[in-house]
C-alpha cells in the first residue's frame, strides 16, 4: 500500500486527506537532460497499464537470461561456479515473479512464465550434472590404482 496526500477545500477550509492506494511502484531508468522535474519513483494505479509495463519488463529480463544461459551452455569452458550463479539468479527471478508480480498479472500468464523458467532451470541443472559426472570420471581415470 502506498499513501497519497490529497488537499481539498471543505466549507472554505483546507483539508488534507491521506489516502491509501494499491499500485505498482516503479522507478524510471533515465532522466532527460534539461528536465525541470526529476522523478525518483512512480506508482502505477491503472491495472491494464501495470500489466503492459510488467509484461514488457519480464519479457526483456527473461530474454536476457535465456541469451546468457545459451551462451553458458554453448561455451566450451565449463565452470560450475558460473552455472550455479546463473541457477541462483533464475531461482531469485522466479520467486520475484511468484510473489511480487503475480498479484498484478493474470494467473494463466504467470503459469506460462513459470513453465518457461522451469525449462531454463532444467537445462542448467542438466549441464551442472553433466559437468560433475565428467569431472568425477576424469578424476578416477587420473588416479588409477595405487599399490
Amino acid at each position: 500500500m502506498h499513501k497519497l496526500m490529497k488537499k481539498n477545500k471543505y466549507n472554505g477550509k483546507k483539508v488534507k486527506e491521506i489516502l491509501e492506494i494499491d499500485g505498482l511502484k516503479v522507478s524510471p531508468k533515465t532522466n532527460f537532460a534539461g528536465a525541470e522535474i526529476s522523478i525518483k519513483s512512480l506508482v502505477l494505479i491503472n491495472q491494464t497499464f501495470i500489466e503492459k509495463v510488467l509484461k514488457r519488463k519480464i519479457k526483456h529480463k527473461l530474454n536476457s537470461y535465456i541469451n546468457y544461459i545459451i551462451s553458458l551452455l554453448n561455451d566450451d569452458e565449463d565452470d560450475p561456479n558460473r552455472l550455479n550463479i546463473a541457477l541462483n539468479d533464475i531461482a531469485h527471478y522466479k520467486s520475484i515473479i511468484e510473489y511480487k508480480y503475480s498479484k498484478y498479472l493474470e494467473e494463466k500468464y504467470v503459469s506460462l512464465l513459470l513453465k518457461k523458467i522451469e525449462v531454463v532451470e532444467y537445462e542448467l541443472k542438466r549441464k551442472i550434472i553433466c559437468y560433475n559426472e565428467t569431472y568425477d570420471y576424469e578424476d578416477k581415470e587420473i588416479r588409477g590404482k595405487s599399490r
